[in-house]
């Protein structure tokens, strides 16, 4: 058997690339292009060539705060933290640089908050209620709403710590749940006895049968009562009761009364005659008058003759004159 690699012709050497040189060169130059290119494209898209407005907030911590982490506004960035310091009063102090093209969202009301989950990094955010206030000027400084919710928590202990204690003592063998549920079972207990709901009110079996007596008793007073009743509407309205006679003595006080009717009318005719008759002794009366003072002068003429016949009759001293 032969040797089969013996047999294989030797490879020869490749050409020279011509300006090997000149074209590794131009590699270089179009690398560092693209790499300037890249950071140029980076920094745009960072907005470092972008016109910005500075804003400072101003909390009591920046725990979880990091240089670089947005401030967002519905969900959106707007900013982003430039630097942390401490104010003068040991305050966390954040620089906010905002873009000029999304600083218009930010007015003089616009609230700030800083927020802290159980899971989950810080979150700065921005809320705007009202759209028509100025907006927010240059290097405004605002103070920001903290929601720390590990905070929270030792008080969420605190509070069902306190709702347990609440539960424990409810719960106990000499609380007053536990007192009204006995209450309840002994009322249950009743309600399913002889006497039911009865005993219940009564309060003893005794009280309940005295209670029972009483209402045996009363339905029996009211039987007695019903029966006298209809006694009575006998008496009062039947055949022989009080209501026909009643009746017929009204029919006869109705005819007593037409008989009076009657008699008034002749008693007015009697009045009309006696005002006629009381007319003419008005006329009467008047001639009375006249004829008055002729009695009277006649019986002063009668004094005078009796006078002068006692005055000229020697045995006669009487002067009393008697008249008829």
């Amino acid at each position: 058997m032969t040797d089969k690699t013996n047999d294989t012709p030797p490879i020869s050497p490749l050409p020279p690339i011509p300006n090997v040189e000149i074209k590794a060169a131009l590699l270089l130059v179009l690398m560092a292009v693209l790499m300037a290119a890249a950071v140029i494209y980076l920094m745009y898209a960072r907005g470092v060539f972008e016109s910005i407005q500075k804003l400072v907030l101003v909390a009591n911590d920046a725990e979880g705060v990091v240089i670089g982490m947005d401030v967002t506004f519905s969900g959106f960035p707007i900013g982003r933290v430039r630097q942390i310091e401490l104010n003068d009063e040991g305050k966390a102090r954040m620089i906010i640089e905002v873009a000029k093209k999304d600083a218009h969202w930010l007015r003089t009301s616009s609230v700030f908050t800083m927020e802290r989950g159980l899971v989950g990094g810080t979150r700065l955010r921005a809320f705007s209620g009202i759209m028509s206030d100025p907006p927010l000027p240059e290097g405004a400084v605002r103070d920001m709403l903290v929601g720390d919710t590990a905070a929270e928590i030792p008080l969420l202990i605190a509070t069902a710590k306190e709702l347990l204690q609440n539960l424990n003592s409810l719960t106990a063998s000499d609380s007053s749940l536990e007192i009204s549920l006995r209450n309840v079972k002994s009322v249950t207990e009743k309600l399913a006895g002889k006497s039911g709901a009865l005993g219940v009110l009564a309060g003893t079996d005794e009280n309940a049968n005295k209670m029972l007596l009483l209402i045996d008793r009363a339905n029996k007073l009211l039987a007695t009562v019903d029966a006298l009743a209809v006694k009575a509407d006998s008496q009062v309205f039947g055949k022989n009761g009080a209501m026909p006679e009643a009746q017929a003595a009204l029919v006869q006080l109705n005819g007593l009364l037409t008989d009076t009717r009657a008699s008034l009318k002749k008693v007015d005719a009697v009045l009309a005659e006696a005002q006629v008759i009381g007319t003419n002794l008005k006329g009467a009366t008047a001639d009375l008058g006249p004829l008055r003072a002729d009695v009277e002068t006649n019986l002063r003429k009668v004094e005078q003759l009796v006078n002068e016949i006692n005055r000229k009759w020697p045995f006669k001293r009487e002067t009393e004159v008697k008249l008829p």
